[in-house]
């Protein structure tokens, strides 16, 4: 059967959808909220400022070749069998030139401690988390 409004009720429905009574879109399931600066748009707050954060170091000359959403292929007996892509990488002077690689996180996931152990044992590199 169908259910036919009237414009009153229609509007109604509306405004209560406006007004956050109802979800017509369901956001970050931790509560993120994208972001934009210099034109990139950030998964969250946090992120954004990290990634302000590495462009004064870089400007500083305490880090170089900042890289953002850099990816890595998840490979098991010469077959890739998924992608992770980290936040940020780059090369740390203050650390004698160490290759570091970051991923912001307000939650570490199983998901991604297994994720890391995977990059851990495939390329040898540690992913920092930073919250």
């Amino acid at each position: 059967m169908t259910e036919v409004l009237s414009r009153r009720q229609y509007r109604a429905e509306l405004a209560m959808i406006e007004h956050g009574k109802r979800r017509a879109k369901k956001g970050n399931k931790f509560g993120a909220r994208r972001t934009v600066v210099d034109g990139i748009t950030f998964d969250s707050k946090r992120e954004s400022e990290v990634y302000s954060d590495l462009k004064n170091l870089e400007r500083a000359g305490r880090i170089s070749g900042l890289v953002l959403q850099r990816k890595f292929e998840l490979i098991v007996n010469g077959q890739i069998i998924g992608t992770y892509r980290a936040d940020f990488c780059f090369i740390d002077h203050d650390r004698d030139g160490r290759f570091r690689t970051i991923d912001v996180k307000g939650v570490v996931t199983k998901d991604f401690k297994r994720v890391q152990k995977l990059i851990k044992a495939a390329y040898n590199i540690d992913v920092e988390v930073w919250k």
